[in-house]
């Protein structure tokens, strides 16, 4: 997955990771303090990295250089914030269940309870 990101100075970085783990510690259109930011977004490479080893056996490099990446970029400000501008692919939209059919949810009901006519 690919998040981009506008640093202090107002320059933007896209970045990248093997896993949507991402989401589980940045928002799109979220602002983080400097500090905040590095270590979300490294603790989030970090297990994308772990995942893949998980599966692959081996930690993934990608994940390590962009780790690094964001590290020296963020060595370059003195503080401010970072706003995630944008995370690609999003998250999908949570599961909707359907509705029962007419008439379904009375017949059930009573056989439920043990009603009998």
């Amino acid at each position: 997955m690919t998040f981009r990101v506008r640093w202090p100075d107002g320059s933007e970085t896209a970045c990248w990771s093997p896993s949507l783990v991402m989401h589980d510690w940045l928002s799109p259109g979220a602002e983080y303090p400097l500090a905040e930011f590095v270590e979300r977004s490294t603790t989030a490479l970090r297990i994308a990295s772990e995942r893949v080893a998980a599966i692959y056996g081996f930690a993934c490099t990608s994940a390590m250089q962009q780790e690094a990446e964001i590290t020296a970029i963020a060595a370059t400000h003195a503080g401010g914030a970072v706003r995630v501008l944008e995370m690609h692919p999003p998250l999908p939209a949570p599961a909707t269940a359907a509705a029962p059919p007419a008439g379904a949810s009375s017949t059930t009901a009573a056989s439920a309870s043990g009603a009998s006519s």
